[in-house]
């Protein structure tokens, strides 16, 4: 079958063949090897606190101790996720999934640590969540059938789903699975939002630059300062 039958983009197949991987591999072996394997794979308080393991940082997302969990963002990778990708191309994708990610395992272990809570951090669900926030705003007014009976707008479903985490969060008192949650999203809303999006703020800072150290000049003599609408860039 190829790449366009499944409408997975090369970015998500990456990201879904190497979080399957290895959630398979854990399922099925033994209990003890199951240990053995999220000892130095799921981050948690301890892990990174006492033990030293960072890297556990960076390992978690592709690890999912769930089941269900893993069909569900597999299904994410697959339906919803490579609309993003598509978007803004690979390599911006990468990035986008590297930045909220960490930032995701980071919030979750850093608020279990405040907690006195030795919670396993791990799994996708911070990534998806905040590739949601960034349609719900890169694509506010796009209208969607979701699962094709619903009219919803890009912006509707964002709030939709972010309704549904926190009273999940709320309810289950899962709150260092929230501060993961939270985190990505954050993290999501900074990359993509116009007002705080360090990319665009660095854009407008050498553009301005630009304008201090640039100017036309006339005959060999710099022109008297123009009104507004009168000025213009050579």
């Amino acid at each position: 079958m190829s790449l366009s039958q499944l409408r997975m983009t090369r970015g998500a197949l990456a990201i879904a063949a190497v979080y399957l991987g290895v959630s398979l591999v854990y399922l099925v072996c033994d209990f003890e090897t199951r240990a053995k394997l999220a000892e130095y794979i799921v981050a948690s308080p301890s892990q990174v606190f006492e033990h030293g393991r960072v890297w556990t940082l960076i390992t978690a997302p592709f690890f999912e101790l769930d089941f269900i969990n893993l069909l569900l963002n597999i299904f994410m990778l697959w339906a919803f996720i490579p609309t993003m990708e598509r978007f803004w191309g690979t390599p911006r994708f990468y990035r986008f999934f590297a930045i909220t990610a960490l930032a995701g395992t980071v919030g979750g272990v850093l608020v279990g640590w405040a907690l006195g809570h030795d919670t396993l951090i791990y799994g996708l669900s911070p990534f998806v969540l905040a590739t949601i926030v960034a349609f719900g705003i890169t694509h506010a007014r796009m209208p969607v059938q979701f699962f094709g009976v619903l009219p919803l707008t890009a912006r509707q479903v964002m709030f939709g789903f972010l309704v549904v985490e926190a009273l999940m969060v709320v309810f289950g008192q899962h709150w260092e699975l929230g501060a993961s949650m939270a985190a990505g999203c954050l993290a999501a809303y900074i990359m993509t939002s116009r007002t705080w999006s360090p990319g665009l703020a660095w854009k407008k800072w050498r553009l301005a630059r630009m304008r201090r150290r640039l100017s036309v000049i006339e005959g060999g003599v710099k022109p008297p300062r123009k009104r507004d609408g009168e000025r213009w860039l050579n």
